[in-house]
């Protein structure tokens, strides 16, 4: 592109906000470039890149983990800075027609075939049911009015303006975290509360620290602090641990910049560029700076009440035991290549452990290359970040799904892999695609140290040209915006990769506000409802 088309006052906004104009730059031209699509070779299945413990070997993982905890090794991160705004997505499109909102007005869509009808019906019929029931019945008492009356008389327009806008409970607006989830006799519990309560369960050290960081937007960090203080006290007595929380926010420098349908950068009216936030794959930059050592990762919408966290908190140490027990034979074979003395037998038993226990498709040439040389690759796919990933039968949920996939050198590594990723269009990727028996529910273990102990730099380790262009829209512009690698798709594309199947208890998502009316986020619900 042309010099001209970033002037003076551009490069001052670019400063300023803490990028190069380097970076911006690439950026720009990567609107230009061809879609990025990943190369599926096929789909993993049991057998064939996801592993299938018996229940013996899940326990031993699980028991194995119980000293790894003790030790304070471990942390959970959760991402949280997201916006509940697409949970009541159906919900606010009929606060937003400017039209009454009846009982009769949603049948009618209902027969009409609107989308969003069954969504909002089902809303109303269970408004019992939700553990924010109780707040909402407040803050509409202040304002005179009769929650159970205004349903009964079929005025929901005001139901849902007190739950969702900022003259009520301002749901809509909020990060997940901070909405009530669950129904306790002692009141309701949010998301966040409930991360707090199950990872006391296998996060803990021998002196019941429990260390927890948590990705937030920077305009609500106040209310997660406020929220940890106001609960801290009663859990830590109650569990009999002390919670070590922290929190951070997406660096601004992983901003990326919006581009026009001509690819040139998107201007705001007063002639301002636009600047977005790069999507989750931007918090590898989070997790890098916390420098940890075992750390968990899980979603912040996947929680349940505490009578069904014994199946989730036993599959999390079996993730932690398989890690632990990997990371020992890892570091016994890199100690052994990397004091420069190993010969052949050594060489040969490394290279059938990564084939053998890590899947690890190995370089043709290690085969008649130099023993000093064959040294170095084995060592190289060693000394790397490890993770295992849980992976769920695909039953029909969203989400990315575990994949062989050949990178652009014709290297094959199982990845993690988004539908937004895959050239659909091609009828063999199409074919690769459907075929996958089992989708990733963000249910990770990550070590994050190498055999000495020393962080890794994580950011070595992201594949750049897994990036993603989508389209959005500003202030009713269309816009095209740039995403970083994903998280845990291309931001772990180096990573040594195990994926693990755990079964589908451990995953219960809230995706819409009526997902906590299933019987896995309701009192009395047993497991595998």
């Amino acid at each position: 592109m042309s010099s001209a088309a970033l002037g003076p006052s551009d490069l001052r906004q670019i400063r300023a906000h803490g990028l190069e104009e380097s970076e911006v730059r690439r950026q720009l031209a990567l609107f230009r470039a061809p879609r990025p699509y990943v190369r599926l070779v096929r789909p993993c299945t049991v057998g064939d890149g996801i592993i299938r413990l018996t229940q013996g070997q899940a326990e031993a993982f699980a028991s194995s983990f119980e000293g790894v905890a003790e030790e304070g090794r471990c942390m959970l991160f959760v991402p949280a800075s997201g916006a509940a705004t697409r949970m009541f997505k159906s919900l606010l499109w009929y606060l937003e027609q400017g039209k009454p909102v009846t009982p009769e007005r949603v049948q009618e869509d209902l027969r009409s075939g609107v989308k969003d009808a069954r969504n909002m019906l089902e809303f109303i019929e269970g408004i019992e049911r939700f553990a924010f029931r109780q707040d909402l019945e407040q803050v509409m008492k202040r304002a005179g009015l009769s929650l159970q009356a205004q349903v009964r008389e079929g005025n929901l327009e005001g139901v849902l303006r007190f739950l969702l806008t900022e003259e009520g409970l301002g749901y809509a607006r909020l990060p997940k975290g901070l909405l009530k989830f669950h129904a306790y006799e002692e009141g309701g519990r949010t998301a966040f509360e409930e991360h707090l309560v199950e990872a006391a369960q296998y996060v803990a050290d021998r002196e019941g620290k429990c260390r927890l960081h948590f990705t937030v937007s920077p305009e609500h960090m106040s209310r997660f602090e406020a929220l940890l203080e106001q609960a801290r006290a009663g859990m830590e007595r109650r569990l009999g641990v002390s919670f070590h929380v922290t929190f951070s926010v997406q660096k601004p420098a992983t901003d990326t910049i919006a581009a026009n349908e001509d690819d040139k950068p998107f201007r705001l009216d007063d002639g301002r560029l636009l600047f977005r936030p790069g999507g989750h794959g931007a918090l590898i930059e989070n997790l890098n700076d916390l420098r940890g050592d075992i750390v968990f990762m899980k979603n912040i919408d996947n929680v349940v009440p505490d009578r069904l966290k014994t199946n989730t908190v036993h599959w999390k140490k079996v993730l932690g035991g398989i890690l632990a027990s990997l990371q020992k034979k890892i570091f016994s074979h890199a100690e052994r290549l990397g004091s420069g003395h190993a010969d052949a037998a050594v060489v040969k038993e490394t290279a059938a452990f990564l084939r053998e226990e890590l899947f690890a498709h190995l370089p043709p040439e290690l085969d008649h290359a130099p023993l000093s040389r064959r040294r170095e690759i084995l060592f190289e796919s060693l000394d790397r970040p490890l993770r295992v990933c849980g992976m769920v039968k695909n039953e029909g949920e969203p989400g990315g799904g575990p994949f062989w996939v050949r990178d652009r050198n014709g290297r094959v590594s199982r990845q993690i892999v988004e539908e937004a990723q895959v050239d659909l269009d091609d009828p063999g990727q199409r074919a690769a695609w459907t075929a996958s028996t089992h989708f990733n529910p963000v249910d990770l273990a990550c070590g994050l140290r190498n055999r000495r102990g020393e962080p890794f730099d994580l950011r070595r380790y992201v594949d750049p040209e897994t990036y993603l262009v989508t389209r959005k829209s500003k202030d009713g512009r269309e816009l095209k915006a740039l995403e970083h690698p994903g998280l845990w798709n291309g931001s772990m594309a180096f990573w040594n990769t195990l994926f693990v199947e755990v079964p589908a208890v451990t995953f219960n998502p809230v995706k819409t506000v009526t997902d906590l009316l299933r019987p896995a986020h309701q009192p009395g619900a047993q497991p595998g409802s």
